[in-house]
């Protein structure tokens, strides 16, 4: 594991985040880190994000086509109706 250290953060900005972290029951070390574990998350959400987008690009199927698709599907079931 690696520290990081942050410079320059103003008087209010971290009294802010102080508040936040007492409310939830945290030090601010515990509240940032966490902050920064969720942040480092959305890392792949965007992956996530741009392979459907490249999926979405490639694909001839409209958004018309795949709620046919889910329609035909449903009356094919038993006892299924649209």
């Amino acid at each position: 594991m690696v520290a990081l250290q942050i410079r320059d953060i103003p008087d209010d900005a971290r009294d802010a985040l102080a508040r936040r972290a007492r409310a939830k029951g945290q030090s601010l070390q515990a509240f940032l880190r966490e902050m920064v574990l969720r942040e480092a998350a959305f890392d792949y959400n965007v992956a996530l994000l741009d392979a459907v987008a490249a999926w979405r690009r490639e694909s001839p199927a409209s958004g018309q086509d795949v709620l046919d698709a889910l329609d035909a599907a449903r009356r094919d079931r038993p006892g299924g109706s649209a």
